[in-house]
C-alpha cells in the first residue's frame, strides 16, 4: 500500500485501489472507524468544553479526555487500522480494536483504569508490529514509526501511573509526529534522496526529539526545549526533501495534497520554535495551547486532509473522489488556527478554537459527500 502512495500524489488516485479491497473486509474494518469518528466527535465535544463553551451535557472528565480521545482514540485507531491493513496480518487488528474500545471506555467510566489499560494494549500491539517488520528488513522509517508507537506505549503508561493528561501530551504529540515522518521517509525510497546526508539529518533531528523527551522527564523545561530543536529540524527536512516540493506543481488532487503537506510542514516548524522558546509543560494560557494546537491541528490535521483521498480507498474500499471544495476546510483550518494562535484575546481564541472543529467537520462532511455521490453514480451505471 505504501509504495502506491508516492505515485496517489503524482496523478488522482486509479478506482483500482477502491476495487483491491474485498467488499467483506472493507465491511468489517467500517466498525473500526466507526469507533474513531465516535472518538473524534467526542473529544471535538472536549475541545469546546476546554475553550470555555457552555454546553448542557459533558463535563470536566471529557475536556479533560480531549486530548487522548483525538489523539489515541481518533487518530490513533485510523493509524492503526491503516498499518494492519498494509501488513495483511489479523493479530494487528488488535491495535485499532483496543484503541477505539479503549477510548470509549475511558470516556464512559472516568477515574478506571479499564480504558488506559486497552489504549496501552494498542500501543503495545502497534509497536510489536513494528519490531515484526523490522525482523524482515530494517530501515530507517520504520525505525522511527516505531519510536512513535513506543511514544504512544509510554504516553498510556504514565497515565496508568496517575499522571495528569498534560504531563504526557508531549508523548502523544511524539507518537503522532513521528509516524507521519516516518510514513513520508517510507515514500521517499521511490526516489534518490541526495547523498546521505537527508537520512543523517533526520536521523539527528529524530535523535535529538526523543532525546529531549527523555530529558524533560528531569528537567522538563531543557528536555522540552531539545525536542523543540528536533521538531524545528523535522520540519526542514519534510520541507526540503519532500515529495511535495515537486508535487505542488502538478493539478488536481495531486496539488492539493502536495498544499496541505507543505502547510502542515510550517506550522510543524512554528510547533517547534514555541517549543523552544516557550514553556509548552504549562497546561494554562495562549502559549501552552499555541505549542500545542500548531502541532496537533495545524500538522497533524494537515496531513489527515492530505491524505484521506489515498487512505479511504485503501483502507475502505470506496473511492474518495477530490473535489475543489475540499480546499475550502483546508484553508479555514489554518485560518482559524492563525486567529487562534495570534488573535490576541480570549474571543479570538475561542472564535478560532471553534472554526477549527467547523473545519474539521466540514471536511469530514465533504468528503462523506463525494463518497456517497460516487457510489451513487457506480450503482446507477450498473444499473443500465
Amino acid at each position: 500500500m505504501k509504495r502506491g502512495l508516492l505515485e496517489d500524489e503524482r496523478r488522482s488516485p486509479p478506482a483500482t485501489r477502491a476495487a483491491g479491497v474485498k467488499g467483506g473486509a472493507a465491511r468489517r474494518r467500517a466498525p473500526l472507524m466507526a469507533l474513531a469518528i465516535v472518538a473524534l466527535f467526542a473529544g471535538l465535544w472536549g475541545g469546546l468544553l476546554r475553550m470555555g463553551v457552555q454546553l448542557q451535557t459533558g463535563g470536566a472528565s471529557l475536556a479533560e479526555l480531549h486530548g487522548p480521545l483525538m489523539t489515541l482514540g481518533f487518530l490513533g485507531t485510523l493509524i492503526a487500522l491503516e498499518r494492519a491493513v498494509a501488513l495483511r496480518s489479523a493479530w494487528v487488528y488488535v491495535a485499532p480494536l483496543a484503541a477505539g474500545v479503549g477510548a470509549l471506555t475511558a470516556l464512559a467510566l472516568p477515574g478506571s483504569s479499564l480504558g488506559p489499560a486497552l489504549l496501552a494494549l494498542a500501543g503495545a500491539t502497534l509497536l510489536a508490529a513494528h519490531v515484526a517488520i523490522d525482523r524482515r528488513q530494517r530501515s530507517l522509517h520504520n525505525a522511527i514509526m516505531g519510536l512513535g508507537a513506543l511514544a504512544w506505549c509510554g504516553a498510556v503508561a504514565w497515565w496508568l501511573a496517575g499522571g495528569a493528561v498534560f504531563r504526557f501530551t508531549p508523548l502523544l504529540a511524539a507518537f503522532l509526529v513521528l509516524t507521519i515522518v516516518g510514513e513520508r521517509l517510507e515514500l521517499s525510497r521511490t526516489r534518490r534522496l541526495p547523498g546521505a546526508l537527508p537520512r543523517l539529518w533526520l536521523a539527528v533531528a529524530v535523535s535529538a526529539f526523543a532525546a529531549g523527551l527523555l530529558v524533560s522527564l528531569q528537567a522538563e523545561r531543557l528536555g522540552l526545549a531539545i525536542a523543540g530543536a528536533g521538531l524545528l529540524l523535522q520540519a526542514l527536512w519534510l520541507a526540503r526533501y519532500d515529495v511535495a516540493r515537486r508535487t505542488v506543481r502538478m493539478a488536481g488532487v495531486t496539488r492539493y495534497m502536495a498544499v496541505a503537506l507543505l502547510a502542515g510542514y510550517v506550522w510543524l516548524g512554528v510547533g517547534g520554535a514555541l517549543w523552544i522558546a516557550g514553556d509548552p509543560a504549562l497546561a494554562v494560557g495562549f502559549a501552552y495551547d499555541a505549542s500545542l494546537h500548531a502541532i496537533f491541528l495545524g500538522f497533524v490535521m494537515s496531513m489527515v486532509f492530505a491524505h484521506a483521498p489515498v487512505i479511504v480507498p485503501a483502507v475502505l474500499g470506496v473511492k474518495l473522489p477530490y473535489r475543489r471544495r475540499l480546499y475550502l476546510p483546508l484553508a479555514l483550518l489554518h485560518a482559524s488556527l492563525l486567529l487562534r494562535l495570534v488573535g490576541g484575546d480570549l474571543t479570538a481564541w475561542q472564535w478560532g478554537g471553534g472554526l477549527n472543529e467547523v473545519a474539521i467537520l466540514l471536511f469530514f462532511a465533504l468528503s462523506a459527500q463525494a463518497v456517497l455521490g460516487a457510489r451513487a453514480a457506480q450503482h446507477s451505471l450498473g444499473g443500465r
